[in-house]
Order: structure tokens, then sequence, then C-alpha cells
């Protein structure tokens, strides 16, 4: 079992949150039907046009070093404060925002997202902060704790409109003020 990130509606009206109708969400089938999309692309695009849903397992390692948080897409922060692990409209414009941000930094590097590549960009886009000495240090330290004992980087294997469809995601939840809720 994984995580699931599902579109809610905002705030609940009950006890439970509200899933979001799919139909908020139909026009992302139309990316599958794009020349010379990758097959996860197609896949991500397909689920969240069918169910209003991320798949949000194997984006967690990389959302969380873009946005220097852990527990992002699992809404560990909101779970604390509300009890609901629940990602608010404004949270979902923040990793929108971030992972758009990232896609754009990267397209300069090609279209295939790797461990070697997000590093690249990373570097070179806290390179250029205000506090970039310790921003760097902080990215070296969290680039080594992503690698397993033997020293080796997480497989990540992600091309960057695969990452625009995934922050198209939480774009869409936050300009339709739904939220996401993190069902583990």
């Amino acid at each position: 079992m994984g995580l699931d990130n599902v579109a809610v509606h905002w705030p609940r009206t009950g006890r439970f949150y509200d899933p979001v109708a799919p139909a908020e969400f139909v026009d992302f089938g139309e990316i599958v039907d794009l020349p010379r999309i990758s097959a996860p692309t197609a896949a991500l695009a397909e689920l969240i046009a069918k169910t209003g849903t991320v798949r949000a397992t194997a984006y967690t390692e990389l959302v969380d070093l873009l946005l220097g948080l852990e527990g992002v897409l699992y809404a560990t922060d909101a779970a604390a404060e509300d009890e609901d692990p629940v990602i608010d409209p404004d949270g979902c414009a923040w990793i929108a925002g971030g992972i758009e941000r990232f896609v754009t930094g990267h397209r300069a590097h090609g279209e295939a997202v790797t461990f070697e590549s997000v590093s690249v960009v990373l570097r070179s886009l806290l390179g250029d902060g205000r506090l970039a000495e310790q921003q760097l240090r902080w990215l070296e330290s969290r680039l080594d704790a992503l690698r397993d004992e033997s020293g080796d980087p997480p497989q990540w294997n992600f091309t960057c409109a695969e990452l625009g469809v995934l922050a198209a995601f939480y774009r869409r939840c936050a300009e339709r003020g739904f939220a996401v809720y993190a069902d583990a």
C-alpha cells in the first residue's frame, strides 16, 4: 500500500472530507493522446482524469527535497495541527509552485529527471541565493541522506512532463479551492 493524494472539498462540511468529482480533472485525459508522451506521464494523467487522485508514493522523496521539508505529500504538518492529513489550497499552490520552478530550471538540462540531474539543478538554483554556502551544505547533507547504505542514489526516473502533470494536479486544486487528503 502506498500514499494517495486525493482531491477533496475544502473545508470539510461534516466529519469527513468529500472527494472531488473526477469531472473536475477530466481534461487531464487529453494529455494521454499527446504525441511522444511517456508511459508514466500518460498513466499519471489518466489516473488524475479518472479519479482526481495522485499515487504520490513515487514522488515523496523528490518533492521533499525540492521543497526542503519532510513529509510534504503526507501532510505531516497538517496532521499535527489539525489531526487530519490534509494539504489546504494554499499548500497545494506552494507545492505546485515549487515543482513548476524546478521543472522550468530543469528544462535546460534535458527532459529526463534523475537523482544526478536534480542535484545539478538544485546546486545551480541554490548557488545563486543569498545564503548560498549554507544552503549548498544543507543540500549536500540531504542528498547524502537519500543514498542507501552502499552509497547508491535513489533510482529516480521521471520526466519534466510527468512532473509538470504532477504540478498541474496541485495547481488545479489550489485554483479551484480544493484540498488534498493524504491517504496512506
